[in-house]
């Protein structure tokens, strides 16, 4: 659909368009919006705008990435912005505020009622991490006392303009929290039934202060819809509804990732970001792992005696490095993982250790079998002059490899737990930083092994 009405508005076929547009959603409509926006097309985009119905191109405006947003603002009128404005929910208001720059956040708040100017200011004045920075104001009420059919006339009455009416609350008269109930409790109730004999009392709720992330996890940890926000005197202050939390997880995620790869977090999506940005939030992350690693090179100096006496060593340092990394690499994505879903706890330090330590010594010892194997094979039975150390060597290789598992997989998982501990970001200590202390350890054992085993020929 989408793909059709970017060629209907080529051919300006716009009653057609006009007839597309209201068979399809929102979110794919706003997709319409953002191809235009690629293709430098303004004035089609307007055009398309005005052809919508008032409330479909409220709602999809709502969609909409920040810099097309912007350009629908700049070239609409203010009764249109006023329309837009006055239908839009109090959290995708915000954003709007938050992400726009400073002379259309000008024309935005003159066009804003005194209410909406003064929710802003206060949901503006809530940490960007908070649960009250995602909050909406739009949620359905009630008082104890009413009864089922009371409740039901409030919510039509209402509800249009409420970013939910599947689940209601119940406030007393200071608008402290008491109770929630969802509509298909009260639908299966009696209709002169009161709501608080039906309305369940031990409400799951956030306070504003709380940190965004945790709130998702609730979500996810209890199934929730919708979840209250009440302030320090416990009265209820707005909600924060399923799509904003899938929003916050997405956005942590992002970031863990981000920083798991050495790569500083940007708000911008990939296609939209200049080289110029891509390249200042990566090199920084790699100017550190680049003289980090010239440790390992310190190390290799340091042993230039021993490789050249037995060239033959060198050639196993890149296997042995690289296995370090993954084995520390996966040790410390499960471990994060794992403390993000709260599977996880620092206490837990212990229980992690020794479970990762049987991992290790159960993959250690597989891989130096097959490289005892293989090493045996390749520089005795199978070559034109056989090696005497051959023996040897292959027990340092297998040995370094066991060892630099076991040391891999406790950085792994030691690492993350220690960064959660001091309060900073386990994704902190993910594969780049873990990469390169293995490595560091990988080729101290090596040759540390390699100086005890092949003393004579060293």
């Amino acid at each position: 659909m989408i793909a059709k009405v970017l060629v209907l508005l080529q051919e300006k076929k716009y009653a057609l368009v006009k007839q597309a547009v209201l068979e399809m959603n929102a979110v794919d409509i706003a997709e319409v919006f953002a191809e235009l926006h690629e293709l430098e097309a303004p004035q089609t985009s307007l055009r398309l705008f005005r052809l919508m119905p008032k409330e479909l191109a409220a709602e999809t405006f709502s969609y909409m990435e920040s810099d097309v947003q912007q350009s629908i603002i700049e070239a609409i009128s203010d009764n249109e912005l006023r329309f837009i404005l006055d239908d839009m929910y109090m959290d995708d208001y915000v954003d709007l505020i938050e992400e726009m720059p400073a002379n259309v956040v000008k024309r935005l708040l003159a066009n804003s009622s005194d209410e909406n100017r003064k929710l802003i200011n206060e949901y503006l004045q809530y940490p960007e991490d908070s649960a009250g920075s995602i909050m909406t104001n739009e949620y359905v009420y009630f008082r104890r006392n009413v009864t089922v059919r009371e409740a039901f006339d409030i919510i039509r009455k209402t509800g249009v303009d409420k970013e939910t009416i599947y689940t209601c609350y119940v406030i007393s008269t200071e608008r402290k929290l008491e109770g929630v109930v969802t509509v298909r409790e009260l639908l299966l109730a009696d209709p002169n039934a009161a709501v608080d004999t039906i309305m369940s009392t031990n409400v799951i709720h956030a306070h504003t202060l709380d940190d965004k992330e945790e709130i998702a996890k609730l979500f996810s940890r209890y199934d929730m819809l919708s979840l209250p926000v009440v302030d320090k005197e416990e009265r209820l202050v707005g909600i924060i509804t399923i799509d904003d939390a899938v929003d916050v997880m997405q956005e942590a995620n992002t970031e863990d990732f981000e920083m798991m790869a050495g790569i500083a977090h940007s708000d911008d999506t990939y296609l939209k970001m200049p080289v110029v940005s891509l390249a200042k939030n990566r090199i920084i992350w790699l100017l550190v792992l680049m003289f980090s690693a010239m440790i390992t090179g310190a190390m290799l100096e340091h042993y230039e005696a021993a490789i050249a006496t037995l060239p033959l060593l060198v050639s196993f340092i890149p296997m042995l490095m690289d296995t370090g990394g993954n084995c520390g690499s996966q040790a410390s994505t499960m471990i994060i993982r794992g403390m993000a879903l709260d599977e996880i706890e620092p206490s837990d330090f212990l229980r992690v250790w020794w479970k990762e330590i049987r991992v290790a010594l159960l993959c250690g010892s597989t891989l130096s079998v097959v490289n005892f194997v293989r090493i045996y094979l390749q520089y005795n039975v199978l070559a034109a002059e056989p090696n005497p150390d051959c023996v040897r060597i292959a027990a340092v290789v297998s040995l370094t490899l066991i060892a630099t598992v076991c040391i891999a997989k406790s950085l792994g998982c030691i690492l993350p737990m220690l960064a959660k501990k001091l309060k900073l970001d386990p994704a902190l200590m993910a594969a780049p930083m873990i990469t390169t202390v293995t490595d560091a350890c990988s080729i101290l054992v090596f040759f540390s092994l390699a100086l005890t085993i092949l003393r004579d020929r060293l």
